[in-house]
């Protein structure tokens, strides 16, 4: 059924759906951390920042491979994610939450103050996407890019899920149940939270980099906190702790602002403020949505899917 999206949908909604993917992949990552191991991070659009920049220099600077260049973002951006989450092994809650704050500030403003890494132009050009030999082309420019994503994302989840049933994983939800009954168990607590922010963010840099090649283009203004409160939502909307919720949050969010688009200009004609002030209604329709899922349905779309296959495995009777 996925495979055959691009055979009905135009290049519009096409565009939407590959952001979706990517986005499924950061997200993936910072479930990891967050839903997974219990590590609340607000610094998303940073570490999304150093795999696309770092891609796009490997690449276009340095001649590497567009496969290797892509390995190699993932592998700084992995790194980068392990300096910065050295402050959970002392902090918890808020105050980690604020240091992974920091985090954000702290690579964005190295971006846009280090003129190495945009010649001094403010961003950086990307060549169009060629691997082994296959290159992207401008007539189905978002349907091949589809196609791609959408096997990256297949693999990406597989690799995710299969890591919580490994001693690793399972060192990652001990130490987001109880930290210290996993340590009383023998879980290594600092090798467990440093691992996970490795983790987390090597997703997290597989995201930025495949951003970068698909848009074509880095810029910091693509990684803002705003990104960072965006991709803490999908996982919130999705389903913490779950792969599948992380994609299904990542589609959500990403169709979000479209939806709601189109719902003021359906009702446009009924209440013409909702047209008018649209910024502040999409605003208000993203908080909103957050606000009812903690609310409702703490865990989220992935939660509500189980209980529709639930209902449809068992009906007509009731349990």
């Amino acid at each position: 059924m996925l495979v055959l999206i691009p055979l009905v949908f135009d290049n519009y909604w096409m565009a939407l759906f590959n952001t979706a993917l990517i986005a499924s992949i950061g997200a993936i990552g910072l479930n990891i951390l967050v839903g997974f191991t219990g590590q609340i991070s607000l610094g998303q659009g940073g570490f999304l920042a150093v795999g696309a920049f770092t891609s796009a220099i490997l690449t276009d600077r340095m001649g590497v491979p567009v496969f290797f260049s892509i390995l190699g973002a993932v592998l700084l951006t992995a790194a980068v994610g392990m300096i910065f989450g050295l402050p959970a092994l002392r902090l918890k809650g808020l105050y980690l939450a604020i240091a992974t704050l920091a985090s954000q500030m702290v690579i964005i403003f190295i971006v846009r103050r280090w003129e190495f890494l945009t010649e001094g132009q403010g961003f950086v050009d990307v060549m169009r996407l060629e691997v082994f030999g296959f290159s992207i082309t401008r007539a189905n420019f978002e349907q091949q890019w589809y196609i791609i994503l959408l096997v990256i994302t297949i693999i990406a989840a597989f690799i995710a899920t299969n890591i919580f049933r490994t001693g690793v994983g399972r060192s990652f939800m001990a130490v987001r149940d109880q930290d210290i009954a996993a340590s009383a168990i023998g879980v290594n607590l600092t090798r467990a939270k440093i691992t996970a922010f490795g983790v987390s963010n090597g997703f997290v840099g597989l995201a930025g980099a495949l951003m970068a090649h698909y848009t074509e283009i880095v810029s910091w203004e693509r990684f803002t906190l705003d990104i960072s409160i965006q991709y803490l939502a999908m996982i919130i909307v999705g389903g913490l702790g779950s792969v599948a919720g992380s994609i299904y949050g990542a589609t959500f969010i990403t169709l979000l602002p479209v939806l709601t688009r189109m719902a003021a200009d359906e009702l446009g004609g009924v209440a013409p403020a909702l047209r008018q002030q649209l910024p502040a209604f999409e605003h208000a329709i993203f908080g909103l949505t957050i606000i009812v899922f903690l609310i409702f349905e703490p865990k989220g779309l992935n939660r509500i899917w189980e209980r529709i296959k639930e209902y449809f495995r068992y009906w007509p009777f009731r349990y």
